[in-house]
């Protein structure tokens, strides 16, 4: 996994509410248990048209926002069903970090465990942030995951909290099998001694 530290880049305004796992990434590409190529369907229902041709007025779709790093979305995102396609869809197209009011559990999560910095701020803050995103691609938000700060691109700095072991993970580039081979040391020393002490098993 990627390790999250320092990021400055566009961000995409969505000041929608309640965008759900199935906005995200439609059931009909859940086939995949890879986690690349799910990017180019990322919103895929509010992206494209029935005949499959960009729709202009989305924001990924605008040319300011095709290389947004950042989602700047509105409260209880990631909502719905609990499927891991849709921090695969959000990674995949580019974007590591969401920033929200509010998120639900499983998708802020599963963020973490995909390389995705999920920050949720009050939604004042997360207003200021959506003017300054609504600037297109000469506006560059900087986040810092050390400091846990949100940086505008007029120079306003908002403070944000993450669970220590979440941003350690994050930084380290380490998911659940990246914090068991942490420990492979130890594990390899547990089966020598029990090879020895218990030859039948």
């Amino acid at each position: 996994m990627d390790k999250f530290n320092t990021l400055t880049g566009i961000a995409a305004p969505m000041p929608m509410i309640n965008i759900d796992t199935d906005m995200i990434i439609p059931k009909q590409f859940l086939k995949t248990i890879k986690r690349s190529g799910l990017g180019v369907n990322l919103f895929d229902e509010m992206r494209y048209d029935d005949d499959g041709r960009e729709i202009p007025d989305f924001v990924l779709n605008k040319d300011a926002y095709r290389d947004a790093e950042i989602l700047v979305a509105g409260d209880n995102f990631g909502c719905g069903s609990s499927r891991e396609h849709a921090p695969w869809a959000i990674k995949d197209f580019g974007i590591r970090c969401v920033i929200a009011p509010s998120f639900a559990d499983i998708f802020y999560n599963n963020c973490f465990k995909n390389g995705i910095l999920p920050i949720a701020l009050p939604q004042e803050q997360v207003d200021v942030l959506m003017k300054d995103a609504e600037k297109g691609a000469n506006a560059r938000i900087t986040v810092d995951l050390e400091t846990q700060t949100v940086t505008t691109s007029d120079g306003e700095t908002m403070t944000f909290e993450v669970d220590p072991f979440k941003k350690h993970c994050l930084m380290e580039g380490l998911d659940d099998i990246g914090l068991t081979m942490e420990k492979a040391p130890a594990i390899d020393a547990f089966e020598a001694t029990a090879a020895q002490t218990r030859p039948w098993v």
